[in-house]
């Protein structure tokens, strides 16, 4: 479900939406690049609502909108985690910057997870399984982090992955 503005009952800006976050000590941001399987989507949402993610944000092209499916596969976690849509992810993500946001993406070839220290007003880029994040997104990044693994795949599927890197970011918080 998109954020809505209780007074206005309209979708909520990004803009509306840091600049809340702004106030806030810390805050968890969750970025999905080009993330086109709706269920994806579902589950990466379900893990946000699980581990505190203050905002998703989704691209309005080259990304799944099917609400139906999204809030279906979030087992009703998409009512309670803020979404917002936007045209343009390098310029979400440049609002974040400016908003005091640390932006770190998620790739096979970064740092391993466990030896980052993640800031406290964090967004964390996931991008799809089949290309990554988008070149100019990723240059936007101020650290890629990577999740070990030891088996013969590649890669994680993304919600997989997502869950993984969200406890990561939750953990050394909650001790």
């Amino acid at each position: 479900m998109i954020m809505e503005n209780a007074e206005e009952k309209a979708p909520l800006r990004l803009e509306e939406a840091v600049a809340e976050l702004k106030t806030k000590t810390g805050a968890l941001v969750l970025v999905l690049d080009s993330i086109t399987d709706p269920h994806n989507v579902g589950a990466i949402v379900r893990s946000a609502d699980q581990f505190g993610v203050d905002l998703v944000i989704l691209p309005e092209h080259r990304g799944a909108t099917d609400f139906e499916v999204i809030a279906r596969t979030s087992a009703g976690a998409a009512s309670w985690v803020p979404i917002v849509l936007v045209s343009n992810l390098v310029r979400a993500v440049e609002t974040l910057k400016t908003a005091g946001f640390w932006v770190y993406g998620a790739d096979a070839g970064g740092t391993p997870a466990p030896a980052v220290r993640i800031a406290e007003k964090a967004a964390l880029v996931m991008g799809s399984e089949g290309s990554g994040i988008a070149r100019l997104l990723r240059e936007k990044c101020d650290e890629i982090v990577s999740i070990p693994t030891s088996g013969r795949l590649d890669s994680l599927n993304v919600s997989v992955a997502a869950g993984v890197l969200l406890y990561e970011i939750r953990r050394p918080r909650q001790s």
